[in-house]
């Protein structure tokens, strides 16, 4: 497949795009881990680790940090295979390929009762999309059943569940929620309360729609709310993924880094233009020949759903080659399902879809939004519209109605100057919402018409 003057390389061993996502709560906020009032050059909790001591933990997980950012709440290490962010009182490990995730999660609970006296879990999550290859898959990752019993060995009463069709596009979860008994061991986690429910599959068919409710004696929600939105995106069209090739270089010419030219890409396809860039600190890398990666650290403030602010991130990852190509986003910052009033302005959800979805221009995507939200269970009884309603409606809206976009090469030019496309619309496969306790998720599944 021709690019310009050079040709998209074609390998034959694929490599497995969909990321093992572990996130683990070792307290319910920055407020409540033991040196939060005695930072120490303003850092607390386990962003007192010293960066060997993470390196050191990714070597048995099999990635290498390539560069740090270093904001007011958390540190984005981007990584060979994705990334690592450490806030005061959790971690996020966000690794692809064949890398050996959940083997890191005996050697991070060592980490954070050493380096910040954190002996327990608060919650600990692991998710993951279905895997294009699970036969490359090393270590407890071959298969889901094998994750779980990892998990379970660590996590006694942890749930484990599937979302989406068995046979299809699939999302899988495993959680713990808050122990009611303080810490078991040196550096084990609290027990945590189980869910009483089997794993939920949707059936076969255009449009799934399935609701489900997982309760248990008692819901415990975190202090501040939790958000995570992902975009997971696969069959990327051509024109999509031949930016993400590296043009061969130049004699006589002095190489740029993959760090410049990762931030270059970045500006050139509208990645810095997700959100506004004066809220953004961008860490980005083009990897040879092909391939690329961000952090972004964002600010975010009033004028967001419940009008607070902090530092919140988003992460990008793309495997562009033909066959088995995939993108990820992942948000963590609120967004509002209302219209956001300016350009200047955090975008709403519906805004940031488009966004995302126009760069990457994906044959199939999968969408989940996370959302922990104590006044969102009694919405129904009080006949208002739930959070995850309103999630999945805006992903509707999102990618079914017709719509163009400004583009700057093809279509009709505009009045302004600018050129338009008509852009990718999409048909919902599956819509399945499930409550926790203390918890909700939306998951949809589209594909192109």
């Amino acid at each position: 497949m021709a690019v310009g003057d050079y040709y998209l390389p074609y390998t034959s061993t694929p490599f497995e795009g969909p990321e093992k996502l572990l996130e683990i709560w070792f307290a319910s906020s920055p407020a409540h881990v033991p040196d939060a009032h005695a930072p120490k050059n303003g850092r607390i909790g386990l962003r007192n680790v010293p960066k060997q001591v993470w390196e050191d933990m990714l070597d048995i997980v099999k990635c290498k940090v390539l560069s740090v950012i270093e904001g007011e709440e958390t540190d984005a290490y981007l990584l060979s295979e994705s990334s690592l962010f450490v806030f005061p009182h959790r971690i996020i490990l966000k690794t692809c390929g064949t890398t050996l995730n959940l083997l890191g999660l005996p050697r991070i609970l060592e980490i954070a009762h050493k380096f910040a006296s954190l002996p327990s879990v608060y919650r600990c999550f692991y998710s993951r999309k279905s895997f294009m290859f699970p036969e490359r898959q090393l270590g407890p990752h071959r298969e889901w059943k094998d994750e779980v019993s990892f998990l379970d060995a660590i996590f006694p009463n942890g749930a484990a569940y599937t979302v989406g069709k068995v046979n299809g596009d699939h999302w899988l979860l495993y959680l713990t929620t808050p122990g009611q008994s303080g810490v078991n061991s040196e550096t084990a986690p609290s027990s945590p309360i189980s869910f009483s429910s089997s794993p939920l599959q949707s059936e076969s068919g255009e449009e799934n729609e399935t609701n489900q409710t997982l309760q248990n004696n008692e819901i415990d929600t975190p202090f501040t709310q939790d958000y995570t939105i992902e975009i997971l995106m696969s069959n990327l069209s051509h024109k999509a993924r031949e930016s993400f090739f590296l043009a061969p270089p130049v004699q006589d010419t002095p190489s740029e880094s993959p760090s410049i030219i990762g931030r270059t890409l970045s500006s050139t396809i509208g990645i810095s233009d997700l959100f506004p860039p004066h809220l953004t600190t961008l860490d980005a890398y083009a990897f040879d020949p092909c391939g690329y990666s961000s952090n972004a650290l964002l600010k975010w403030s009033n004028g967001i759903e419940d009008g607070c602010g902090g530092e919140g991130y988003y992460t990008i990852h793309v495997t562009p080659e033909e066959g088995w190509s995939y993108a990820s986003f992942e948000c963590n910052v609120p967004l509002s399902t209302s219209p956001s009033s300016s350009a200047k302005d955090i975008p709403d959800l519906h805004t940031l879809i488009r966004r995302v979805v126009d760069i990457f221009q994906p044959g199939r995507l999968s969408l989940t939004l996370f959302i922990s939200n104590a006044n969102n269970n009694n919405a129904e009884e009080d006949e208002d519209e739930t959070a995850v309603e309103a999630a999945q409606r805006t992903f509707k809206s999102a990618l079914t109605a017709q719509r163009s976009v400004s583009s700057s090469s093809g279509g009709s030019v505009t009045g302004d100057g600018s050129e338009q496309k008509d852009r990718m619309l999409y048909k919902r496969t599956d819509k399945i919402n499930y409550q926790f306790g203390g918890y909700n998720l939306a998951f949809a599944s589209f594909e192109f018409r």
